[in-house]
């Protein structure tokens, strides 16, 4: 029997591209859908047949009812947002624990977690990285500290793991001075969620998912975040807490590299970014207020405004190099349907010189080198086939292409999982 592959499919700029909806679009040609990295901090929206789910840990392909949808070890899992996010769509009619399997190696967000999370913010001043609150970085913190809590922690020996690693959390807020707190509401809950997450099948993933590959069946890859939030390779210090970029599919599901066929890259037509960190395109005028209103720029688990620019030809570049990208997917392109003008950064300049590279230390001071391309000016939302676009939109993929040097296969013209266009692009 031939063995099974391993499609990932990533965001490749600061996150928010839409990764949720392809997930859901995708899911029908593979077996199993596997989250390798993050907590509750993504939100994936997905919207069909006129209801919207926006999903925070589980995969974005338990809509498809025949498939296996799989939390990878790579993964951090608060047990209360978990059971909120998993009750909504059981009432939705989603049956989810059958088909949904977490891996033991997944490590837990405690609710104190969540408070060194603002300690830490807040002991930061002005130099803030705009986290989402949800504890993510105290606990892969506490993971690299070899002391975290793991969703296999709850099947034995629970409470007084718990207690133990509460008091250490405890302690260093004490010596923090951050002592104005009450978790009592919420651990409650928390708890409440540990107890809802032992009836659902915890497993040895890894072993899970080679399986499957060695019955010949397929597992797509979601990832979240993006590349340039990757622990190693993003913007640091103002990046997540976890490997988003393709290396994180190996680490965060443990699967081999020679089991990765295709990397499918998702960006926006033009970029956005939440929080704090460089942002070398990022537009302060009427034309950056239109791209978010139009573009509805508003984090999916925080409401937070994104910050709006051109697309970032540079930082795509980058991460298409590190992720390894075979194929491009092409997100809001009707976002940028009414201006007259598009711009597209092509290199920086830094310090008088101009580079067409990633730096190690981008700062406020790299300005972008835009080209200017006609926009189309039409409305594109209703199209059904790459034969319907407009020439201008046709110029404007052939030179991203041209630039990034891979193929744009798929085109999105709306939020619907049915306004998304396969382009029929040579290998």
């Amino acid at each position: 029997m031939k063995k099974g592959k391993v499609d990932a499919l990533l965001g490749i700029v600061f996150g928010d591209e839409g990764k949720g909806k392809v997930v859901d679009v995708f899911t029908p040609e593979y077996d199993v859908v596997a989250r390798f990295a993050g907590g509750p901090n993504a939100g994936h929206t997905i919207i069909f047949e006129g209801q919207k789910f926006v999903l925070r840990s589980i995969p974005s392909g338990i809509f498809a009812k025949d498939k296996v949808n799989i939390i990878g070890n790579g993964c951090v899992t608060a047990p209360d947002l978990f059971m909120a996010e998993a009750k909504e769509l059981e009432a939705a009619g989603y049956d989810l624990k059958e088909r949904l399997h977490i891996s033991k190696r997944a490590h837990l967000i405690l609710p104190t977690h969540r408070v060194l999370d603002r300690a830490y913010e807040a002991a930061k001043g002005k130099a803030k990285v705009g986290t989402t609150g949800k504890g993510i970085g105290p606990t892969y913190s506490d993971k690299a500290a070899r002391i975290g809590l793991r969703v296999g922690d709850i099947l034995d020996r629970f409470e007084e793991k718990y207690a133990a690693l509460k008091a250490r959390h405890e302690q260093i807020l004490k010596d923090l001075h951050y002592t104005d707190y009450d978790i009592t509401d919420e651990e409650k809950l928390w708890l409440e969620g540990v107890e809802y997450l032992r009836g659902f099948h915890l497993t040895d993933t890894e072993i899970e998912i080679n399986r499957y590959l060695k019955e010949g069946k397929n597992v797509l890859a979601e990832g979240a975040q993006g590349t340039m939030l990757d622990i190693d390779h993003g913007t640091y210090p103002f990046v997540s807490s976890s490997n988003t970029t393709s290396g994180g599919v190996c680490t965060g599901l443990g699967v081999g590299p020679t089991d990765i066929r295709e990397v499918f890259g998702i960006f926006k037509a033009y970029s956005t970014r939440v929080g704090s960190g460089p942002f070398p395109v990022e537009l302060f005028d009427e034309t950056g207020d239109t791209l978010r209103e139009v573009g509805h720029e508003y984090g999916a688990v925080t409401g937070r405004n994104r910050r709006c620019g051109w697309v970032d030809l540079v930082a795509l570049k980058y991460a298409i190099m590190v992720d390894g990208v075979t194929k491009l997917i092409m997100m809001k392109s009707d976002v940028l349907d009414s201006f007259e003008t598009i711009k597209a950064c092509v290199a920086y300049k830094m310090d008088e010189e101009e580079i067409d590279y990633f730096p190690f230390d981008i700062n406020e001071t790299v300005e972008p080198v835009y080209v200017d391309l006609p926009g189309w000016q039409t409305d594109m939302t209703k199209m059904q086939s790459e034969d319907e676009f407009p020439e201008e939109f046709n110029a404007y993929l052939s030179f991203l292409e041209e630039q990034l040097g891979v193929p744009i296969k798929i085109v999105s013209l709306g939020p619907d999982r049915e306004q998304t266009i396969e382009r029929y692009t040579e290998e």
